[in-house]
Order: C-alpha cells, then sequence, then structure tokens
C-alpha cells in the first residue's frame, strides 16, 4: 500500500501534466482570439472602405454593373454599400408616409431584391381554384394581338 507522500507525489505528477496542458490550451485560445481581432479589425476597416468608393462611385456606375465587371456578388456589394447609411432610429409613421418616403430611393439592385406573393394572390393569378371552391371557373378567352 502506498504512503501518504507517495499518494501526494502521484497526484502532483498527474496534476502537473494537466496543469501544463490546460495552460497551453489557454493559451494557444488566447493567441488566436487576440490574432482573430485584429483581423476583423482589419476587415471591418476594409468593408468601410469599400463601403466609402461604392458610395463616391454610385453617381456613374451601379452595383448591378460593379458586380458584373468585378465579379463580386452584387449582394456582398450592396452590403457594403448600405454600411455606409447612418443608422436611424425608426420613428412611428403611417404606411402611405412611409412608402412616400422611400418611393424613388431604392438604390438596391434588382438582384438582391425579393417580392412577396401571398398564396391566395399567386393562385389568383394563375387562375387556380382553392381547396374549398368545387365551382368550375370559366375559360378565359385568348387576346388578339
Amino acid at each position: 500500500m502506498a504512503t501518504g507522500e507517495e499518494i501526494e507525489r502521484r497526484v502532483e505528477e498527474v496534476d502537473s501534466a494537466r496543469s501544463a496542458r490546460r495552460s497551453a490550451a489557454a493559451k494557444q485560445v488566447g493567441d488566436l482570439a487576440e490574432r482573430r481581432s485584429e483581423i476583423a479589425g482589419q476587415l471591418a476597416a476594409i468593408e468601410t472602405q469599400l463601403g466609402k468608393t461604392l458610395a463616391a462611385a454610385n453617381d456613374v456606375i451601379s452595383i448591378d454593373e460593379l458586380a458584373q465587371f468585378t465579379d463580386v456578388s452584387a449582394t456582398d456589394l450592396a452590403r457594403w454599400f448600405d454600411g455606409q447609411k447612418p443608422l436611424r432610429v425608426k420613428s412611428q409613421r403611417s404606411k402611405a408616409s412611409a412608402a412616400a418616403a422611400k418611393a424613388g430611393r431604392n438604390h438596391r439592385p434588382e438582384s438582391t431584391k425579393r417580392t412577396a406573393v401571398h398564396k391566395s394572390s399567386a393562385a389568383s393569378e394563375v387562375g387556380a381554384t382553392s381547396a374549398t371552391t368545387t365551382e368550375a371557373r370559366a375559360p378565359v378567352p385568348p387576346t388578339v394581338t
């Protein structure tokens, strides 16, 4: 049977090896996190510069054209451009005044816009009937051109 001193020595050996591994892991994580933070700062500065460049050139070249010429996605270009807009607190406006304020000021390229289509309007546009309707619809006469 091991003596008390022998048990302490064994525990210290195991603990020192574990402690060294823990210390090395913590040091490596700290170093990598610091490096990541520096690179993230550089990336943020580059994105800010990209946004400023896009804003300055917005009157002579569109985002869609830049995407075509540079092989950079229009979504990325629009995100960088949008990053230059000052953040504003949303105010409570009526839907009519909000729509009027937005009209004509949409710089986003068509390729990055999404349109919402409700199921009911999409079904009526293609002439589909709902599951609860059993009556037949009259055929639509062809358009003469």
